[in-house]
């Protein structure tokens, strides 16, 4: 949830749809067809669902290609108001394999509340808000595509509809593009309930990624029909089996747009580490420019272009007159790459892990035709280079050693970036140092440990890490972090 989120759906198959006209009801408009399943549905403009299952960590895949992670949804309950396209989602969770992202503990229960309103997406985890832009289209695409929201959605955006059949019953294909959001068909059985709905919705990865969201077992509420099932899949893969045990139409659902995340701007610091090395912060993830003699080498592109964005221009100011010439992706998962598509669109070649080449290389080649970025509207191709376990980057003055992250269960795709003449190791999730004079974990992070054995079996002589979350530190933090001794 990203944090990745739990998003839409299972990909299930519900055999051959003919296109075939149905007597008397071919004959209805898609305004009388959604008039129908509005009145079947029920009257919900306001409602809250609860339910357990199992859910799959989005963009967090261990190897790209794979299917994304299995978590453990212990309590699911959202809350969603249509008329102000409001959403609340309150989710209590827990890994259920090792391998892969996400940013969930290792071991051990997680509260996530995750909210979205209009244009405005935001986490709460303690007492600030925390905006989360990145959020906005997949949560959005949650609320609209849920089953009264897509009827109402639909209603909105001027539907059309074609009839198929299935098991000899008239099944009522309903599509329509919610402009800048999404596009849907929405399939309604032979007692106008939503069955089905297949969805596109913008990415910041794969510009575009298809949704499959399944409902079964209706029942009803005091006159609202809802699924006691849903199913979802994004991109291929899983990503929610609930079983919902609670269902309250017209619940309360006053949720409000919080000042802080209104009035957020996205912030980018600088802080020179070195001549010509700058460790480029100011929000949850960051990045290093490193100033070469004709050209810049950025590390890390993450979440989107409204991030990368500034970056880059904050970058152009650092070296003026140098091209950013590479981007180097510290690894496959999703939060760490969004932003690569708006480094392509400058024109920058991005260097990845050999393993991730080919998936980035089609993520680059699809172009966002729903939101379009910073990539289709340049019309540029992305240039994708993949390395080894060990790569150099040099232009004689200034050397960039690029080394896998061996044997970790965060990714395999794993580079962390090393600097000899400087001395400093740039690394995301491998490491993220605790707030200052705060006291190590009593069981140490099985990440800060893999991450000290591969320092060691490389033999990097490390004065500072630059890592891409949190804050520059003494390598010395991060052993205490762990509880090891450092080397003499």
């Amino acid at each position: 949830m990203s944090r990745s989120t739990l998003v839409t759906g299972l990909a299930l198959s519900i055999g051959a749809l003919a296109f075939i006209p149905q007597a008397g009801l071919a004959q209805d408009s898609a305004a009388a067809v959604l008039k129908r399943a509005s009145a079947a549905m029920g009257d919900a403009k306001t409602i809250r669902y609860a339910g357990e299952g199992t859910g799959y960590s989005f963009g967090q895949a261990y190897k790209p290609g794979m299917p994304w992670p299995k978590i453990t949804v212990h309590n699911q309950t959202r809350t969603i108001n249509y008329a102000t396209g409001s959403m609340r989602d309150e989710i209590t969770l827990s890994r259920a394999e090792p391998q892969g992202g996400g940013g969930y503990p290792l071991s051990g229960q997680q509260r996530n509340d995750q909210y979205v309103s209009g244009d405005f997406a935001w986490n709460q985890v303690t007492v600030a808000p925390v905006p989360g832009p990145r959020f906005v289209a997949d949560r959005t695409h949650q609320l609209w595509t849920t089953p009264h929201g897509v009827i109402g959605s639909a209603i909105r955006n001027n539907a059309t509809v074609q009839w198929r059949t299935k098991d000899g019953k008239s099944i009522a294909a309903v599509s329509f593009t919610d402009p800048g959001k999404f596009t849907a068909t929405a399939f309604l059985n032979d007692e106008y309930l939503v069955e089905r709905v297949e969805s596109r919705l913008p990415d910041a990865v794969l510009g575009e990624v298809s949704a499959v969201t399944v409902y079964s077992d209706y029942r009803d509420f005091g006159g609202v029909k809802f699924p006691m099932r849903i199913q979802q899949s994004q991109g291929d893969f899983p990503t929610l089996e609930l079983a919902v045990k609670e269902v309250q139409p017209n619940a309360p659902a006053d949720i409000q747009v919080p000042d802080a995340v209104r009035g957020a701007i996205e912030r980018v610091t600088v802080q020179k580490v070195a001549d010509g090395v700058w460790y480029v912060a100011g929000g949850s993830h960051h990045s290093v420019a490193i100033e070469m003699k004709d050209h810049v080498v950025l590390v890390e592109a993450p979440l989107g272009d409204y991030r990368v964005a500034p970056v880059i221009d904050e970058v152009k100011k650092l070296a003026p007159g140098k091209p950013i010439r590479y981007v180097i992706n510290s690894h496959n998962h999703f939060d760490h790459s969004g932003g690569l598509r708006a480094a392509a669109a400058e024109g920058a070649t991005i260097i990845t892990h050999a393993s991730a080449k080919p998936y980035f290389e089609r993520a680059l080649a699809t172009p966002a035709k729903i939101l379009p970025d910073r990539l289709t509207k340049s019309g540029k191709k992305g240039a994708v280079r993949g390395v080894g376990d060990k790569t150099t980057l040099s232009d004689g003055a200034r050397t960039l050693e690029l080394h896998k992250i061996g044997n970790s269960v965060h990714t395999d795709t794993f580079l962390m970036v090393y600097l000899p003449r400087e001395r400093l190791l740039i690394e995301a999730d491998a490491y993220t140092p605790l707030a200052p004079n705060a006291k190590p974990p009593a069981t140490p992070n099985a990440n800060n440990v893999n991450l000290i054995e591969n320092i060691e079996r490389l033999k990097l002589s490390v004065d500072q890490i630059l890592p891409l979350h949190g804050r520059v530190v003494p390598l010395a933090e991060l052993y205490t972090t762990a509880s090891r001794t450092p080397p003499k």
